[in-house]
């Protein structure tokens, strides 16, 4: 029997692993289209490097924006926002300098933004976008 147990725990890693990567790639297409839709436009997807990645990285008139998508089913875990730690906006901060640094662009400001995507259970997604955390 225990071997039953641990043999079933074992093969449902994978899904929920699988569940939290499509719920992640879900909000980044949530919150993709909703900026794009604000008029920003999107330069890059998942941008990642030796130190982090960036979910999305935008452009809104001159201003390079590295944009940190969150997204929950429930708020039982806490809310998005409570997820972006002083460290986090640091690591942000740094990412969105190399990135701009490897392409050759030098923008006169970057901006780090939040989008919090809520996926109830029924129902459309809830978008928080939270403009210039950092």
């Amino acid at each position: 029997m225990t071997e039953t147990t641990e043999t079933t725990a074992t093969a449902h890693q994978p899904a929920t692993a699988e569940a939290r990567i499509a719920l992640g790639r879900y909000g980044e297409d949530v919150a993709a289209r909703y900026l794009t839709g604000q008029g920003l436009v999107l330069l890059e997807r998942n941008w990642r490097c030796a130190e982090g990645e960036l979910d999305l990285v935008l452009r809104e008139g001159e201003v390079l924006v590295a944009c940190e998508v969150k997204t929950r089913t429930s708020l039982v875990a806490g809310t998005p926002h409570e997820a972006i730690t002083d460290a986090k906006l640091d690591r942000l901060k740094r990412l969105a300098e190399r990135w701009a640094q490897e392409r050759g662009l030098r923008p006169p400001e970057t901006r780090i933004d939040l989008v919090a995507v809520l996926r109830p259970r029924r129902g459309a997604a809830v978008v928080d976008h939270v403009r210039g955390l950092a």
